[in-house]
C-alpha cells in the first residue's frame, strides 16, 4: 500500500541525510498518514480513510468532509475519495 493521504494527494519527498562531514545519502520523508474515520453529513455514515495530518486539519478547518470533498479538485484526491465525492454530490442534488 503506497504512502499517500487519500484527501490531499501528500506523498513521501526525497533528500538526504547530510552528516557533520557534509557526507550526503539518500533518505525518504514519509507524511505523517493516520487511520481515521472521517463522517459525512450528507450520508449520514463514517468512511475510513488514510489521512495525513495536514489533510485532517484543513478537513476540521473548511467543515467537515462533505465540505471538503466538494471543494477539493479531482486531480489530487484518490479514487476512493472522487467515488465518495459523487455519492455526496448525488445526495446533495437530490435533496435540493
Amino acid at each position: 500500500m503506497s504512502r499517500i493521504c487519500e484527501l490531499t494527494g501528500k506523498g513521501r519527498q526525497v533528500g538526504h541525510n547530510v552528516s557533520h562531514a557534509n557526507n550526503k545519502t539518500k533518505r525518504t520523508f514519509l507524511p505523517n498518514l493516520q487511520n481515521v474515520t472521517l463522517l459525512s453529513d450528507a450520508l449520514g455514515k463514517g468512511f475510513r480513510l488514510k489521512v495525513s495530518t495536514h489533510g485532517l486539519r484543513s478537513v476540521e478547518h473548511v467543515g467537515g468532509l462533505d465540505n471538503w470533498l466538494l471543494k477539493t479538485s479531482d486531480t489530487d484526491l484518490s479514487l476512493r475519495a472522487r467515488r465518495l465525492k459523487r455519492e455526496v454530490s448525488k445526495k446533495l442534488q437530490a435533496a435540493a
